[in-house]
């Protein structure tokens, strides 16, 4: 790979920046990051910076499999510019019956584990405006804590706002 582009690599990116001049390999494991230079001018060029960086990734791969993987832990949205209602997981939608009748409702949704997502809503004709938020906001509340505990509201700091 003397010119051109270089073909990407898992786990070796090539730095040509100031002084700076070789292969660098990186490796993840439980959100630690293990990384080298291979320098052309202390490996001999580039050809032989980019071979010894290879042998490292294989040989850094190897033992990077050999530590247990660590589940990661749920990561907790509190914020998001895109909500309206000022509760994340409680949006003002509608929905479209199959008779055709538009019905506006407060849609709460929430995920009990991941790559699972539940949904349900709150009809503001039946309830009115006011009772249907509320009664979206309590229903996320719920679940949050049958999924995180307890003590997952004063994590969050989730104060319900008026409608």
């Amino acid at each position: 790979m003397a010119s051109g582009k270089q073909k990407k690599e898992r786990g070796i990116s090539r730095i040509d920046s100031g002084s700076t001049h070789g292969w660098f390999v990186r490796g993840y494991r439980n959100g630690k990051t293990w990384s080298r230079l291979f320098s052309d001018l202390k490996c001999g060029g580039r050809e032989s910076a980019h071979k010894e960086a290879r042998t490292f990734r294989d040989e850094l791969q190897r033992k990077l499999e050999q530590i247990p993987a660590q589940p990661r832990a749920r990561r907790i949205v509190t914020r998001d510019v895109r909500n309206t209602t000022g509760v994340l997981g409680v949006c003002r939608t509608s929905k479209k019956s199959p008779n055709g009748t538009v019905n506006e409702c407060y849609s709460v949704s929430w995920r009990p584990q991941p790559g699972v997502q539940k949904c349900t809503s709150f009809s503001i004709r039946k309830y009115g405006e006011k009772k249907a938020f509320q009664m979206a906001v309590a229903h996320r509340r719920r679940m949050l804590k049958e999924i995180h505990g307890p003590g997952i509201l004063s994590r969050i700091n989730e104060e319900p706002p008026e409608a």
